[in-house]
């Protein structure tokens, strides 16, 4: 594997290195401690503080009145422990759970899917992404799960004006037969620099192979490509927080962002689902540039209720509180 030294890489590698020695840290805390913290910050809540956190929870817990757990695929709270022998532990995921469910009794049980879940799970079970619930019922419950690497936001010091009047899309292509259709569009449009940098068996079409860009690079482009994956786009958060502006489908998967309250020409620049009118919408912001720093200014504002660390752990563990009073 080639090893990245391009700057924002170096801030990811940090940053894991951060959040694997706090997870550690944490392991260790008996669990009275969590559940001391967790009633201390409730109590310190303003009346608007509640109501805006109730919301963000009302969004991400959506089970039925009569939803149960699984019993045979559920876990007690003082049964979570790291599963040092396992191949695949999913260490980020569980990182994140960790400091969540142990605001429960010992003896509440919880169930969670880990990895890119982009279904709605049989019974009710902690995940990091599902389909856009909108107004309905759901099964799976939204946490803040693999955050080290799905949840990074950047400084942008590239005035819009200044960046290239072009669309950039740089990702890993493997089995994703809507990423294909993108690049069989647009790998070589004049108004788009697109390709995919994996170059294995999952290849189609090896005219789609373009070199690596690093991220403070793609920042020179004033279109960012954010396609999702095998569930959301995990660039668009980085994105929206740049002064460049995320373009893309309306979303069908979605996380702890939230991504279905997202509105399209409003904090993304919105495409149709086969992508047919790109280059028209493309056109349209570029001879209205004033439309589109307004779109980036929307975006800013959007990611800015997720900058404060404190609260998303407090939301997270709302959300846990609400998963155990819910199902007993």
């Amino acid at each position: 594997m080639r090893i990245r030294f391009d700057s924002h890489s170096l801030e990811k590698f940090a940053r894991r290195l951060r959040f694997y020695a706090g997870g550690f840290a944490r392991y260790y805390l008996p669990s009275a401690i969590f559940r001391f913290m967790f009633r201390r910050r409730i109590a310190s809540l303003t009346d608007a503080e509640r109501a805006y956190a109730e919301n963000r929870v009302n969004y991400y817990v959506r089970l039925s009145p009569d939803a149960s757990l699984d019993p045979d695929n559920s876990v007690e709270v003082r049964q979570f422990r790291f599963p040092w022998r396992k191949k695949h532990r999913f260490s980020g995921y569980f990182f994140d759970l960790f400091p969540l469910v142990r605001i429960g009794r010992p003896t509440d049980r919880f169930s969670y899917l880990f990895g890119d879940i982009n279904f709605e799970t049989p019974s009710p079970q902690f995940v990091k992404s599902r389909p856009v619930a909108g107004n309905g019922h759901s099964n799976s419950v939204l946490t803040l799960l693999d955050s080290v690497r799905h949840f990074s936001f950047i400084t942008d010091t590239i005035p819009y004006g200044d960046k290239k009047p072009l669309l950039v899309f740089r990702n890993v292509v493997r089995n994703q037969p809507h990423r294909t259709a993108f690049l069989e569009l647009y790998h070589n449009h004049p108004l788009c620099d697109a390709g995919q940098v994996n170059d294995d068996e999952y290849v189609t079409d090896r005219a789609f192979i373009k070199n690596y860009i690093p991220v403070d690079q793609q920042l020179g482009y004033k279109f960012i490509a954010t396609i999702e994956g095998h569930d959301v786009a995990t660039n668009l958060k980085w994105v929206m927080s740049s002064n460049s502006i995320a373009v893309m489908p309306r979303p069908k998967i979605e996380s702890w962002f939230m991504e279905g309250s997202l509105i399209g020409d409003y904090h993304y620049i919105e495409i149709r689902d086969d992508y047919s009118d790109l280059p028209e919408k493309l056109r349209y912001y570029l001879d209205h540039p004033d439309e589109a720093e307004a779109i980036i200014r929307h975006a800013h504002e959007y990611v800015a209720q997720f900058l404060d660390s404190d609260r998303e752990l407090m939301i997270g563990r709302m959300v846990a509180s609400r998963y155990f009073s819910l199902l007993g």
